[in-house]
Formats: structure tokens, C-alpha cells, sequence
């Protein structure tokens, strides 16, 4: 591992998982009760989701895996759009990007630390999947080109990710996809949120985001310590295995959640 792969964690880990910190936000937006208990519910909930990810990725690594890639996309794609609309082919597009583009652009860098993750065999057999998928991804990225076109509305996310595809080609995986998740990702997701929450309510938001981002720091380095193996093995489990144990109840509150409150709240 170079010295830009562990920066490129380090980013992920300091400057990408503080982006899910207004949760709890969420949580309230879409109705969560307030009050001590119903508190401690939506964080006890939060956490069990999240020890449950991790306790089955140990069981089942390659499923483990294989699921998260696939609901990553599918959070990734819908986060690049959201302010445009939901439209599938932009966001089969953009959702493949870091699942599907980097895998099959930097095979030789990334099958490695699929290796970490789920062993060699399995590395492979996720790789050679991936790989079946990366033309049919090509072709919906043309398709996107023509599409944007006749929708000016998603030029400016149609010349994002072609940089970033750029960027893909070029760049390590790991820096890639730092430079995506932390200057990309992230910031759009908190800005948007940001905004919509009412003034009242953003300084306890605020709160609540450096606590979360806090334990999460604290939760990591413990799980570092009592990990076993060469430091960069452990780093990249503990980066993957804790982005997807925080990825399933913050995609659960950002992509269903919050967005049937919204269909919701526009019905007549």
C-alpha cells in the first residue's frame, strides 16, 4: 500500500463518514417521535443494523460484499441526481461509476483488496462479474451522453461524471474513489440536507453530527486496535466493512425513507 492509498483512507474516514452525521436530522424530518425514549430507539435501531452488517460480512464475506457494492450504487446514483430527478438510465450512469468503473479500469490494483475483503477465490469470482457488467455500463454512460443532450438539466452531472471516469482511468482505486466519496458525494449530500432544514433546528443538528462523527472515530480505532494482520490489510477492512455498516440505516433513512416522506407530503 503507498503512501496516497493511506491517504486516501484517511480522507475517507476523517473527511467522507462525517457526512452521515444528520441523520438524526432525517430521522426527525420524516417523523421520528421526540422524546428519551423514542432517542434511544432510533439510535439502539441504528446500531443493530449496524453491528448486523458486520457480524454477517464476517460470516458471508463475498455475499457481504456483493450486496454492498450493489446498494452503494444504487445510494451513489440517486445522491448524484437528486437535485435533478430520478430519472433510471442517469442513474444506472452514475451509480456505476465507483462500483462497476473502477473495478474493471483498475482490475490489477483493485482484485487485491477485494482480497483483503473476501480472499483471492472469491476476489475473482466478484471480478469476473463485475466485469460482465462494465459494457453494459459503457453502453448506458453512451445512452446518458445522447440523453443529456435532449435533458439540459443533466449536463452538469453528465460532465461530472465523465471527469470523474477520467479521474478513474488515471488514478489509483482507493485515491479515486476518495476524491470521489469525499469531495463529491459528501458535500453534496450535507449541502443539501443542510439546506433543508429549518433554522431552529441546525445548530442541534450540528450537535448531533460532531457526537456521531465522534463515536464513529472512537468505534474505528478501537476496531484497528483489536484487528489482526498487517496494518494495511486492517485498514482497508476497517474502512469497508464500517463504511458498509453505516451504509445500510443511512441509505434506509436518505433513500426510502425521507424520499416517501417527500412523495407523501406532494400528494394532493
Amino acid at each position: 500500500m503507498t503512501s496516497w492509498d493511506i491517504l486516501a483512507i484517511a480522507a475517507v474516514l476523517l473527511l467522507g463518514v462525517p457526512h452521515g452525521g444528520l441523520d438524526g436530522a432525517i430521522a426527525r424530518r420524516i417523523g421520528w417521535p421526540i422524546g428519551l425514549i423514542s432517542w434511544l430507539s432510533f439510535h439502539l435501531a441504528y446500531i443493530a443494523l449496524a453491528i448486523m452488517v458486520t457480524v454477517l460480512w464476517w460470516l458471508f464475506p463475498l455475499v457481504s460484499l456483493g450486496v454492498f457494492l450493489v446498494i452503494s450504487a444504487l445510494h451513489f446514483g440517486a445522491s448524484d441526481i437528486a437535485d435533478i430527478g430520478r430519472d433510471w438510465l442517469p442513474w444506472i450512469a452514475h451509480g456505476g461509476l465507483v462500483c462497476v468503473a473502477i473495478p474493471s479500469l483498475q482490475p490489477s490494483l483493485v482484485e487485491p483488496i477485494f482480497s483483503i475483503l473476501v480472499n483471492a477465490g472469491n476476489a475473482q469470482l466478484l471480478m469476473e462479474a463485475i466485469a460482465g457488467l462494465f459494457y453494459i455500463w459503457v453502453g448506458a454512460v453512451v445512452c446518458y451522453c445522447g440523453y443529456g443532450y435532449f435533458r439540459p438539466q443533466y449536463r452538469k452531472s453528465l460532465l461530472g461524471l465523465l471527469l470523474l471516469i477520467a479521474l478513474v482511468a488515471l488514478l489509483p482505486p482507493l485515491v479515486s474513489f476518495a476524491l470521489y466519496f469525499c469531495l463529491w458525494h459528501s458535500p453534496g449530500h450535507m449541502l443539501r440536507l443542510w439546506r433543508s432544514l429549518k433554522r431552529s433546528e441546525r445548530r442541534q443538528s450540528l450537535r448531533e453530527a460532531g457526537f456521531y462523527t465522534g463515536a464513529a472515530w472512537i468505534s474505528m480505532a478501537l476496531a484497528f486496535y483489536y484487528l489482526q494482520g498487517p496494518a494495511s490489510s486492517s485498514l482497508v477492512q476497517l474502512t469497508f466493512i464500517g463504511l458498509a455498516a453505516l451504509t445500510l440505516p443511512h441509505m434506509l433513512l436518505v433513500d426510502f425513507a425521507d424520499k416517501i416522506d417527500h412523495k407523501r407530503e406532494e400528494l394532493p
